[in-house]
């Protein structure tokens, strides 16, 4: 069996059978990554630490045909403390999980990597839910399915005030080009949110107003192209719905 070693954030971690645990992790080197914690929710487990949310982990792995084994792990440290701040955990919840979902097994990610070492602290320093949207459009970037944002998916002609939003053809819809029911509005100050959240700095976040409904008509468009894209909805959602109620 072939040995390898990488630092890794902890993504996600299920039960499995009597005192295993799957883990998901996320490395720079080697992108998502599946596998199996073997004892590691017996007490006193050397693993125990590999399954701890946004934990930054030294592991050491052995590959196989469908699932890797966890044989070594040093802890270092978290990304965030979330222990007194379910709403930021829900919202970094959701990131982790669209990332361990949108990205296939074994594929490099440097760069998806270091997005994640600062979007996840993140949580706690600003607003989690623009925290949220903000890095799920950036994400998004390097996947290969984002939309189209200022130019028609029809026409390709630059988009100028208020449009449409098709999630079946990948993004604007310019008013010339009609409307149809398979489209929804997509007004000019939507449009500038994302683009602004697109191109925010994580070193450097200053403080900018949003309109309340221009930050649920940019979550909705989130939301409904995810699910397009995944076929699904994402379990995190129900976590931060139960969360902000």
């Amino acid at each position: 069996m072939a040995f390898y070693n990488t630092r890794a954030i902890v993504l996600g971690a299920a039960n499995w059978r009597e005192a295993d645990r799957l883990i998901t992790l996320f490395s720079r080197d080697r992108g998502k990554i599946r596998a199996a914690a073997y004892g590691c929710r017996r007490p006193r487990s050397r693993l125990a630490s590999v399954s701890q949310l946004f934990g930054v982990v030294d592991v050491q792995l052995t590959e196989g045909q469908q699932l890797n084994t966890i044989k070594n792990c040093d802890h270092n440290g978290f990304l965030a403390d979330f222990s007194n701040d379910y709403i930021a955990l829900a919202y970094a919840s959701f990131i982790a999980e669209f990332v361990a979902e949108i990205f296939e097994e074994g594929q490099p990610q440097a760069e998806v990597y270091d997005e994640l070492l600062k979007i996840i602290p993140s949580m706690r320093q600003k607003n989690p839910r623009v925290v949220a949207l903000a890095a799920f459009f950036q994400i998004l970037e390097f996947t290969g399915s984002q939309p189209q944002y200022e130019s028609c998916v029809r026409c390709g002609k630059k988009i100028n005030g208020d449009a449409y939003f098709s999630f079946e053809e990948g993004g604007a819809v310019c008013k010339k080009c009609g409307h149809d029911n398979s489209i929804i509005l997509y007004p000019q100050s939507v449009r500038t949110l994302i683009l602004k959240l697109r191109k925010l700095e994580w070193h450097n976040m200053c403080s900018f107003s949003i309109q309340a409904k221009d930050l649920v008509a940019a979550e909705n468009i989130m939301l409904k192209y995810l699910e397009l894209i995944l076929g699904k909805q994402l379990k995190s959602l129900a976590f931060i719905k139960q969360i902000t109620q």
